[in-house]
């Protein structure tokens, strides 16, 4: 399947008008309207999402690869693989919304998880190859979730007390790795790597 061009992105000027947060280079997700057009470029937004990582980090060394994106912010390494954790709890959490009513979610510390000695001893490549895998299956999961259901099928965050719909969460997450992917690319041409 041939890649859609790419989203151009606004910067977010939290800090001032003139001064971007980098914490939020593509600015902070917005939920949008249902819409089929939308639809498809979420998919596709997690379908590439791995082949997009992968580029990113292919030529970066180990020193590179532990530099924080942003001071005090975590390193490409805890990126990459706060990426996977992240997204393995999200197809996990389509597919309880999919086969049981309102199912209550299990919120996770991911702060700390990237504090664990995974992060920090396991090749990026190992992330890279699990979300190849991880989403090759949540696409096809994604592809079958039919407008009702994207509307009607939700799941309770405890923390939040919220209500949130496969819609909210398709959005969410495809923003969510266009918003890391954005932390490496950015700190990239910073250093000029």
């Amino acid at each position: 399947m041939a890649r859609p061009a790419a989203a151009v992105f606004s910067e977010n000027t939290t800090m001032s008008d003139t001064t971007p947060d980098v914490r939020y280079p593509i600015g902070k997700f917005e939920p949008e309207p249902y819409s089929t057009e939308l639809k498809n470029k979420w998919i596709n937004d997690i379908r590439f999402l791995p082949n997009d990582i992968e580029i990113a980090i292919q030529h970066l060394d180990e020193y590179q690869l532990d530099t924080p994106y942003r001071n005090g912010g975590w390193t490409i390494k805890q990126l990459v693989h706060h990426i996977a954790d992240s997204h393995m709890n999200a197809y996990i959490r389509f597919k309880l919304a999919l086969t049981e009513e309102n199912p209550t979610i299990k919120p996770y510390e991911e702060a700390e998880w990237a504090k664990l000695p995974d992060t920090f001893n396991v090749p990026v490549n190992v992330s890279v190859t699990l979300l190849h895998a991880l989403h090759r299956r949540w696409t096809v999961i994604n592809e079958s979730i039919s407008e009702a259901e994207f509307a009607n099928r939700t799941v309770l965050h405890p923390q939040h007390q919220k209500q949130l719909t496969l819609w909210h969460l398709l959005g969410m997450y495809a923003w969510h790795g266009k918003h890391h992917l954005a932390h490496i690319n950015r700190l990239k041409e910073q250093k000029n790597w």
